[in-house]
């Protein structure tokens, strides 16, 4: 639990896909749930994906894409739960290899190591979700506990329509209320 008492502290970790632009949209939800939210990006995310001072504004917190020094405090407090979304195939790919080359996927590798919940809403082509590697890292994580959300193509429907990406079933995956 944070220092606000009740509440518990949910990191959100964002990659680089277009649907990251309505990251807001799960920051709201776990907010309305009583949670407090700080936000760990993928670099490339932070490029353009999302609106970056608005997630800052709406969390009141910085976005974290790169380690801290040793001298700085710790800008959160350790997580009772990680939500990665929306999860591309190279974050998933990377974090099952524990390859851990940027802070987002070393965040979710120390997550599952210390047994935080951690739910994953991929967003991934049917191509990609075709390689045999992405298979294998999703067998891996699930090994781990990882709990994932239905796949994202961003496809449009036989009716030409996207659906939508259910951003608030992340939460759900992690029961939190």
């Amino acid at each position: 639990m944070t220092e606000q008492a009740g509440k518990t502290f949910l990191y959100v970790v964002v990659c680089a896909a277009g649907i990251a632009a309505d990251v807001g949209r799960l920051i709201t939800a776990a907010q309305q749930r009583d949670r407090e939210v700080g936000v760990i990006a993928t670099p490339v995310a932070t490029n353009g994906f999302f609106d970056t001072e608005a997630v800052e504004t709406q969390t009141g917190r910085p976005i974290r894409s790169a380690w801290r020094t040793p001298g700085d405090p710790r800008p959160f407090p350790p997580p009772d739960a990680v939500v990665v979304a929306p999860a591309t195939f190279n974050t998933v790919n990377k974090w099952a290899a524990g390859l851990a080359d940027t802070l987002a996927v070393a965040t979710l590798c120390e997550a599952t190591g210390l047994g935080v919940p951690v739910a994953v809403l991929p967003c991934v082509s049917d191509a990609l979700a075709a390689h045999p590697a992405y298979r294998d890292s999703l067998a891996r994580l699930r090994g781990m506990g990882v709990r994932f959300g239905e796949r994202y193509t961003g496809e449009p429907g036989e009716d030409g329509v996207r659906p939508e990406f259910g951003w608030e079933r992340a939460l759900d995956l992690l029961d939190l209320g």
